[in-house]
């Protein structure tokens, strides 16, 4: 039997190949504006955020990313991230344009490349005990997942975070 890959071990099947592409260029992004980011972290809701980033001054994003139009008009949860994070951004191809997103939440333009915060998003402070519980889950998820690198036969239920 063989280790499974980096690849393997992060990729969960729910994810188009078009979100997977605006999901690398968006952490491109993000690790060049100095945060740390987290894919697909289950948050206290029951929801799972896209992307959870984390800046050095421990600022929480959630990135929902919508690879397609229908998958947008799918999407009524997307208010409930503004619970779990400072500024709410959707991410996009570019060709799917600003105009079709809620100007509630800040848009990122991205493909597997690179992205850019076309706008910024409007920031709603968290409270120190949803802070607190979000950097917990963050930290706990990443670490599970980098031991999961290390010992690939070690798996753990991510909803128990």
């Amino acid at each position: 039997m063989f280790a499974p890959s980096t690849a393997e071990l992060l990729a969960d099947g729910r994810q188009s190949e078009a979100a997977l592409a605006v999901q690398r260029g968006t952490g491109r992004l993000l690790r060049a504006l100095g945060f740390s980011l987290v894919t697909e972290l289950p948050l206290a809701s029951g929801r799972r955020a896209d992307i959870v980033a984390l800046s050095p001054r421990g600022d929480f994003w959630i990135v929902e990313i919508k690879s397609s139009l229908a998958d947008l008009r799918a999407d009524a949860k997307w208010p409930e991230y503004r619970l779990h994070c400072d500024r709410l951004f959707f991410a996009a191809p570019p060709a799917l344009g600003r105009e079709i997103f809620p100007a509630e939440a800040g848009f990122i333009a991205a493909d597997a490349y690179g992205a850019e915060i076309l706008d910024d998003a409007p920031e709603h402070r968290l409270s120190g005990a949803t802070r607190r519980a979000m950097m917990l889950r963050f930290a706990r998820c990443a670490a599970l997942r980098l031991h999961g690198l290390a010992d690939p036969t070690m798996r753990f239920d991510e909803t128990a975070i």
